[in-house]
């Protein structure tokens, strides 16, 4: 089923300053620039209760986010301002009808931490802990686990990934062999995605020229089961080439090197389509 989201630019950058709502829903995501705080001054809504996430890079290999909830993200935030040197811009979520209480936005920080920590796809070194639920009535309960699923399709509309989880359909996997690996995964509009369980090749081939970069990426996604290499969560790649070279540990062409049960490659199922 199609939804309709509405963006509006509030300085007419589409890196910049912006809010998002998915029509005939309540939830309201607010994406603010670190460099921009100053417009929270202007939002009287920014100002009640609120659950949010701080986006930034790590020199790891992973994005780091933070997880939180707030009475009062204006305030909260200069906290994090002083503190937290990783994060450059803040997606903000509040009801368009300010009807939110501090145990709704307690109980979708709990929730987005259970989710961030199983798709493993963000470092959450600041969330150590899991907080417990509050406990809800059961109807506003059902009501901020609906909240919730339009705070999961708002933040992968503005590109971030922390709660995505892969879903392969079997007709879709490809497969790849090679140098000790056997590996597997699905192409979408993600990436690729190779998938959980797959076996990583130990060693690169001398000429490989992102060594330094694949270890670092095995030392977050792998764990080692005797003398294999094993993929500990799912990990998309945005070239299905780079998710090709990642798992044999040398250069390939990923459109030719992945392959379906039948022998059929990416390339002959995609990329030909429209022949």
């Amino acid at each position: 089923m199609g939804k309709t989201v509405t963006t509006y630019l509030i300085d007419g950058d589409p890196k910049g300053t912006q809010y998002a709502f998915i029509r005939n829903t309540t939830c309201q995501m607010f994406v603010v620039p670190r460099s921009n705080l100053s417009y929270l001054n202007t939002q009287e809504k920014l100002q009640k209760p609120a659950f949010y996430i701080l986006l930034g890079e790590d020199e790891a290999t992973k994005p780091q986010a933070y997880i939180g909830e707030t009475e009062n993200f204006r305030e909260r935030v200069k906290d994090h301002d002083s503190k937290k040197a990783f994060w450059q811009k803040a997606l903000i979520f509040v009801s368009k009808d300010a009807d939110m209480t501090k145990a709704d936005v307690q109980y979708l920080e709990h929730k987005a931490i259970v989710e961030a920590k199983k798709t493993n796809a963000f470092i959450l070194s600041d969330n150590k802990q899991t907080p417990k639920a509050p406990n809800l009535p059961e109807y506003q309960q059902d009501s901020m686990d609906e909240f919730f699923e339009y705070v999961k399709f708002l933040a992968a509309f503005s590109g971030c990934t922390i709660f995505e989880v892969s879903q392969p359909k079997a007709e879709h996997l490809f497969y790849t062999k090679g140098r000790g690996s056997e590996a597997k995964g699905f192409y979408s509009s993600n990436g690729f995605t190779v998938l959980k369980g797959s076996v990583i090749a130990t060693k690169t081939a001398p000429s490989f020229n992102w060594k330094e970069k694949r270890e670092s990426m095995l030392k977050e996604y792998v764990a080692n089961d005797g003398d294999k290499l094993i993929l500990s969560s799912d990990k998309t790649f945005s070239s299905v080439s780079t998710a090709a070279s990642f798992c044999l540990g040398r250069s390939a062409n990923g459109w030719t090197e992945w392959k379906d049960e039948d022998g059929n490659t990416l390339d002959s199922v995609y990329r030909k389509q429209l022949e």
